[in-house]
């Protein structure tokens, strides 16, 4: 069984057992249990429900394992001839979960 779950405009396809990097939940403890209500599609064996935009009655639990940062992004800004160098840089903070059930 599978779904794809939209999380804050990022949508991913999650099975059970899978292990996914959601946008930062603010709240969420390790350990803590957390329900994806915005389930766009479920299929299970041949067999497929496509919401529109979202599967009625579907949710995604899943199970907050900690928090991480993603990789360290630089924006660099550069004109020549005219001294203008700028360096920004930004590491996105992320959620990891770990899937437990998918109810279609």
């Amino acid at each position: 069984m599978y779904a794809i779950i939209n999380d804050r405009g990022r949508q991913a396809t999650v099975r059970e057992g899978d292990v996914v990097m959601l946008d930062l939940q603010g709240s969420a403890e390790p350990g803590a249990t957390i329900t994806l209500s915005e389930v766009l599609l479920v299929g299970n064996e041949g067999q497929v429900k496509i919401g529109k935009p979202t599967v009625a009655g579907a949710s995604v639990t899943a199970e907050v394992i900690g928090l991480e940062k993603g990789p360290k992004l630089i924006a660099f800004r550069f004109k020549r001839r005219k001294n203008v160098r700028v360096k920004r840089g930004h590491r996105q903070k992320y959620t990891r979960v770990k899937i437990t059930k998918i109810n279609g």
